[in-house]
Order: structure tokens, then sequence, then C-alpha cells
């Protein structure tokens, strides 16, 4: 993930509203779990411990790294979901560049409550 996370950099940040309280997580599987099981499908949190003081190392900056779960599938599987996961930061410095910018990363993933991906992509 920390590989991604530096090679790959793309779009504009986008904050956490102000109004929601977001979680404090350890890692992004955290949130991912959380939102396959909330009515809405989603969750959102900020990326905390080794993995995002690492990343803020790299990117020389010490804006909080805001994870977004969504959900773009609900498989027939129990517990299982395509899901949509946007990393954001601001002021984050690309090596090369000396201008901060706002940053955005968003993949899919096919994940289950239990952490494995689903024997199949049979759709509810």
């Amino acid at each position: 993930m920390l590989k991604l996370l530096l090679s790959v950099v793309l779009g504009s940040g986008d904050a956490i509203a102000a109004s929601e309280t977001p979680l404090l997580i350890n890692s992004p599987q955290e949130l991912m779990q959380v939102a396959i099981d909330a009515p809405d499908g989603s969750a959102q949190g900020i990326l905390t411990g080794e993995l995002a003081s690492a990343i803020g190392r790299q990117f020389h900056t010490t804006a909080p790294l805001q994870v977004q779960v969504t959900t773009l599938k609900r498989y027939s599987q129990p517990g299982c979901r395509r899901l949509n996961v946007a990393i954001i930061q601001d002021a984050v410095v690309i090596p090369g560049n000396s201008t901060p910018e706002n940053k955005r990363i968003d993949f899919g993933i096919d994940y289950c409550r239990d952490g494995s991906p689903p024997r199949s992509k049979r759709e509810e």
C-alpha cells in the first residue's frame, strides 16, 4: 500500500466535511470493514500511526491523511463488496516539485469483511 501511495498520486484533495467526526484509523482496511456494514456503504477517517507518518515524511507534509471509502457494488457473497478507497492529503510536495499541492488517489478493490477477496463477483 505504501508503495502505491508513494508512486501514484493523482487529482486534487477533498476535505472531510467539518460537521462530521472522522474515525482515527491505523489502516485503510479498518474503514473498508466499516463501509461494508454501513447502511449507506461509506466510511471516512484519518489515517494515523506509522504508515501515516511515513507518507507525511515522504511528501514533506503534516496535513492529516484522509481516507474515504464508498461501496461501488454489493456481491452476492455475504459481507463482500467492490469498494472505492480515496486517500487524500493537502500540502503534499511531490519529489522534483517544490510547490505543495492537494492530492487525491482513488483505487478500487474487491474486499470481504474477513479481509479476503470474494469467491465470486456475482452481484446481489
